[in-house]
């Protein structure tokens, strides 16, 4: 398959370190106790703006300071985006092969797009991808399968492998109807089983081999 879309979050970097950090500072700016690590890495996946409801909920702020936090949330994420922020292992090399092998490879996010692109800039991997949909650049988020196309289109590609981590990955998969590899170090809720996928993979040094396998 030539076009590969990959999710970012929990799927081709670590950022729940980063994103936790902002959090916790968006809440102690509300006079709020700080949440876990764990508590916020379950919040990640479909957009800042439910990872705030979530974190809100949990610490009892009204909804209806919900918009001011988005904002206060961006300011605190934005001004150290990548400080414990890392690609997951192996994923460099694989990145490497596909496009050496003319790959045509895509990033598709529910992450806002302008903080997606500086994300890829500070860790150099910018180059790797020729299209980015984020989570602002429609009006819809995943698991609409817009994005997605949206993606396939600025690629001018008709079908891809979308690669991602979690259950709005898969079902977005699924609504468009395109295979899924799932990467199970991530950050989903649900067993593996209850994932629909093509291919489920814990090390991206596996990844490269099975898109190979299923060369034409």
């Amino acid at each position: 398959m030539k076009a590969i879309v990959f999710d970012l979050d929990g799927t081709l970097i670590h950022s729940a370190p980063d994103l936790h950090a902002a959090c916790n500072r968006m809440l102690a700016d509300e006079g709020k106790p700080p949440q876990s690590l764990e508590t916020v890495t379950g919040y990640i996946g479909n957009g800042v703006p439910r990872l705030v409801a979530l974190a809100m909920q949990a610490a009892g702020i009204p909804e209806s300071e919900h918009a001011r936090l988005v904002g206060v949330f961006m300011r605190h994420y934005d001004a150290d985006p990548a400080t414990l922020t890392r690609p997951y292992p192996n994923l460099l090399p694989l990145l490497e092969s596909l496009k050496a092998r003319g790959h045509r490879l895509g990033l598709c996010t529910n992450k806002p797009e302008a903080p997606a692109r500086e994300i890829l800039r500070l860790l150099e991997m910018e180059d790797y991808f020729a299209a980015l949909v984020g989570g602002d650049t429609l009006g819809v988020k995943k698991p609409d399968p817009a994005p997605l196309r949206q993606c396939l289109k600025l690629l001018g590609e008709e079908t891809c492998l979308y690669v991602g981590d979690s259950e709005v990955d898969a079902e977005t998969a699924r609504r468009a109807g395109l295979p899924f590899a799932l990467f199970t170090g991530g950050y989903r809720k649900k067993p593996v089983s209850e994932l629909p996928h093509d291919f489920a993979f814990d090390d991206f040094a596996a990844l490269g081999p099975w898109i190979e396998s299923r060369a034409p």
